[in-house]
């Protein structure tokens, strides 16, 4: 069947239920700090990894190993939304954000001081980011999840697109908080801490409960498996897909540091500009071009990955940053195509009782990628600084070609 004519099969043709008109707005706009704390701390793990002796692989696997915990608990947050309703989970994910968050900045100011050093350091971050991503990877399923709830199959795509735009928002106000590192490069981690638990508190007090929050539920809710044909397509994409962008996103502070030699500061402040336009981009890709668009979300992924081919491409070439900044861009506005068409095909691909494992399953695909790529990227710059690059632009060559190859597949299925 073709994962996208099969609304009608997966039975929800339904109308969303009723909702207070400001519910989306109060969504949005919790879902801007969300992105803002995932991305502040991207333009400065990099440099303050390497203040603390840290190598390339090391400061990586610290991203890496921290996905591959949300990869495994966002499906099962993502049920249990079903059982205690997406609002309370969103509580836990953003409260469990904060306090995350400044044991974390705990851990990386000992380094800093120099009271952890080595192993024993690196040891203390991993548990400290692993302690933290358990509880925060509940945020984004049951955001997701409540979404779908408040929209119907005929706007599930640009309702996606609107939380996207909303986290690439936030994902432009982080790198732009963390120039306060010129301050104390940790002064914009303890911000986004106090930040992320008053989100915790506007969600309580003005987020009301979802239209299908189960009352009287005791289980939660269906369990969809990676392997159901119905998603396994988007799946095998978003997986790949993010595997690719992470590898990238996670070396870029090294190539700007080395390419234009500069300084710990000076690279937060370089990187943070790039993520900034990147950012904007995706939000614009989001905001109006998705909005606009009534391309089906399979085409949309298919028109982005050669986008994306182009970015890794001129990464891979040149070092000037004029050249890797206009390719973070570019990056980003494909990403923004990208993201919301990989939602919202996985959650018109199954029925309405199983939105909140879906959500799960699909918010799980970015960790997964989060966690092999950065890893894989930090081992490949210790190489070769070019090698991420080029690897992650054969990736999507494959993808492409995979996608290709599975569209044919599914049409030749679709009655």
């Amino acid at each position: 069947m073709d994962p996208n004519h099969n609304t009608e099969a997966a039975g929800v043709h339904e109308e969303a239920p009723a909702t207070p008109p400001y519910a989306q707005r109060v969504l949005l706009t919790s879902l801007v700090i969300v992105g803002m704390g995932f991305s502040v701390l991207f333009p400065l793990l990099a440099p303050i990894g390497r203040e603390m002796d840290l190598s390339e692989l090391q400061i990586t696997s610290i991203i890496g190993l921290a996905s591959l915990v949300v990869f495994l608990a966002s499906p099962i947050w993502g049920r249990v939304s079903d059982r205690l309703g997406r609002k309370a989970v969103m509580m836990i994910g953003m409260f469990g954000f904060s306090a995350g968050t400044v044991l974390f900045n705990s851990v990386l100011n000992l380094g800093l001081t120099g009271a952890l050093t080595g192993s024993t350091l690196f040891a203390a971050l991993i548990v400290a980011r692993l302690c933290h991503a358990s509880v925060m990877s509940a945020a984004m399923p049951a955001a997701t999840a409540y979404m779908a709830d408040i929209t119907t199959p005929e706007n599930r795509t640009k309702g996606m697109g609107a939380s996207g735009a909303a986290n690439n928002l936030g994902a432009i106000l982080g790198p732009a908080l963390s120039g306060l590192a010129v301050f104390s490069l940790l002064l914009p981690l303890w911000l986004i801490a106090v930040l992320a638990c008053f989100n915790g508190l506007f969600v309580w007090k003005f987020l009301p409960q979802s239209p299908m929050k189960r009352e009287k539920s005791k289980s939660m809710g269906p369990k969809l498996r990676y392997l159901d044909s119905r998603i396994l397509p988007f799946v095998l994409v978003g997986v790949l897909m993010f595997m690719g962008f992470a590898l990238v996103q996670q070396t870029m502070g090294f190539r700007f540091q080395d390419a234009l030699n500069l300084t710990a500061a000076e690279t937060v402040k370089v990187l943070g500009i790039a993520m900034m336009l990147s950012a904007g981009c995706s939000l614009f890709a989001q905001a109006v071009v998705v909005q606009k668009l009534t391309i089906k979300p399979f085409d949309l992924l298919r028109l982005s990955i050669p986008l994306l081919m182009i970015s890794f491409t001129l990464m891979a070439l040149f070092e000037s940053r004029g050249m890797l900044t206009f390719a973070m861009a570019l990056q980003g506005f494909a990403m923004g195509i990208a993201g919301p068409a990989f939602m919202a095909g996985a959650s018109l691909a199954v029925s309405t009782q199983e939105q909140g494992s879906v959500a799960g399953i699909a918010s799980s695909c970015g960790p997964l990628g989060f966690t092999a790529g950065p890893i894989l990227g930090g081992l490949l710059y210790q190489v070769n600084p070019v090698l991420p690059y080029a690897f992650a632009a054969i990736v999507y060559a494959i993808l492409m070609l995979f996608m290709g190859k599975l569209n044919t597949r599914q049409h030749a299925k679709a009655p």
